[in-house]
């Protein structure tokens, strides 16, 4: 009996050990991996940046990691980095093709499609009807010479930015004037965001109280905490829903030839009926929601980053608005243009944007083909997962790489510099679409609101929580802010 029992055990271990995942001939090292469950218990799957910064430095800057039975390669350093994202772009530009939002819109939106045609054909479009719309102010497409406004006038006009900002300017002066009490800044700031994007996108603008506009935030919310679930999918449905009716009115009242706005172009562009074309209404959906869900989430975290860290450095505020008033004297507001004479506001952006590292992961990529990085062999397949935090806090990058400091962003001589680790939004062909806007947006926004009003850190709220939420993006916790007019 006991000898049976020996012989039971022996062959349950010979099974568990055959069970092991290994890591392929010359893979990227990394720690010990257990049956099944691969390196789960190495990682605090609430906020794992920690647990990949120490795997980094006991194995490098390209480890291994897998998670449950597939081996998965985490790179991290500016380094490592530039090798997979620049160098060798089209190796390392695929998508991981068996998670559950892969399952469900793999091929239906911009950001988790896979490395294909059809992605380069919709990016392609993406990019240049963004940077149109918002950037060089020329005609939106090669057809937008006919339309009364250009894309620059559009996001300039009072139904752009500016009037976002005026909109948002209204509702601090009147919690100023009227209640005199302090407020949380999170729907404000996400709201501030999502009209803007929807302006490029839809061409229509939403109250704060809109129905729509609570609805697609609080979507815009959830799916960023369980962005890999099955509930995703329910928020994302609810999402296309809206975003259908959206585009049934546009189909009604547009004029072919004559956009107003990104759901135009796209249909524009739609009625060519080019036979290898990949461009449906069911894609557009998609690609809309996608730049939605963007173009909100990330740019409201990185404000709510700034004023935190603005409020509790009042002396870097206060630099901020003698450079505001010293380049806007006599001006009735600002314009994009002005960031050229305010080096210190745009390092303080950037800075901010470091600081707030909101998509510290990315979104992860796959290999394409059977590749190299740094000297290690990489199957084609495999998942890539770039840790953009070890970017933003490398040292010998920065001089401050781990405090919030401006002058990570500025030369001897007070200029403006772009360090090559800055790389909040990605880099190579899947950088983030909507960098531009974001931009801009950063620029207008917080030049409006510091040009008008002082912000502090209310006496009663306690010491500074700096401590982020970990989630499909990172967010500061709710905070309390005091708003006084600039005298």
């Amino acid at each position: 009996m006991f000898l049976s029992l020996v012989l039971l055990g022996l062959c349950i271990c010979f099974i568990i050990l055959q069970l092991r995942p290994r890591r392929p001939k010359n893979f990227p090292p990394g720690p010990p991996v257990l049956p099944i469950l691969g390196n789960i218990l190495h990682l605090n799957l609430q906020n794992p940046l920690e647990d990949l910064e120490k795997l980094r430095k006991s194995y490098g800057d390209v480890y291994s990691l897998f998670l449950g039975p597939k081996p998965n390669v985490v790179i991290n350093g500016v380094k490592a980095m530039k090798e997979a994202m620049v160098i060798k772009a089209a190796e390392f530009a695929g998508q991981p093709q068996d998670t559950f939002l892969q399952d469900v819109f793999s091929e239906k939106g911009v950001i988790l499609a896979d490395y294909s045609t059809s992605w380069r054909e919709h990016r392609r479009f993406a990019l240049m009807t963004l940077r149109n719309f918002v950037l060089q102010g020329r005609s939106c497409h090669r057809y937008m010479h006919r339309c009364s406004c250009s894309g620059k006038q559009l996001i300039d006009s009072v139904n752009g930015v500016l009037f976002s900002c005026a909109m948002l300017c209204h509702k601090l002066v009147c919690v100023v004037s009227f209640t005199g009490k302090t407020l949380c800044p999170q729907v404000m700031f996400h709201n501030v965001a999502f009209n803007i994007i929807c302006q490029v996108l839809f061409g229509t603008r939403y109250e704060y109280d809109d129905e729509f506009i609570t609805t697609i935030i609080q979507c815009v919310t959830e799916i960023t905490k369980i962005t890999n679930g099955p509930w995703a999918m329910l928020y994302d449905t609810r999402s296309s829903e809206l975003v259908l009716r959206l585009l049934n009115e546009h189909k009604k009242t547009r004029v072919p030839g004559e956009p107003r706005d990104f759901l135009d172009c796209y249909l524009d562009e739609m009625e060519k009926k080019a036979e290898d074309s990949s461009f449906s209404e069911d894609k557009l959906i998609f690609t809309a929601l996608d730049l939605l869900f963007a173009g909100t989430d990330t740019t409201s975290n990185t404000l709510l980053t700034a004023f935190l860290y603005l409020m509790n450095h009042p002396h870097i505020q206060e630099q901020c608005q003698q450079e505001i008033d010293r380049v806007l004297e006599g001006k009735d507001q600002a314009c994009f243009d002005d960031r050229h004479q305010m080096p210190y506001i745009q390092a303080v952006i950037h800075e901010s944007q470091r600081i707030a590292n909101t998509v510290p992961l990315s979104v992860f990529h796959s290999t394409t083909k059977d590749s190299e990085l740094m000297g290690y062999s990489i199957p084609k397949g495999t998942m890539i997962i770039q840790n953009l935090s070890s970017v933003l806090n490398e040292e010998g990058q920065w001089k401050y790489p781990h405090e919030f400091n401006p002058e990570n962003f500025l030369n001897d001589q007070g200029e403006f510099v772009k360090p090559d680790a800055f790389m909040p939004f990605s880099t190579g062909p899947r950088m983030c679409l909507g960098e531009g806007l974001a931009r801009m947006e950063l620029f207008l926004i917080m030049v409006t609101l510091l040009r008008k009003f002082k912000f502090i850190w209310p006496e009663d709220a306690g010491e500074p929580d700096y401590t982020p939420v970990f989630g499909g993006t990172v967010t500061p916790k709710p905070y309390p802010m005091k708003v006084q007019h600039r005298l």
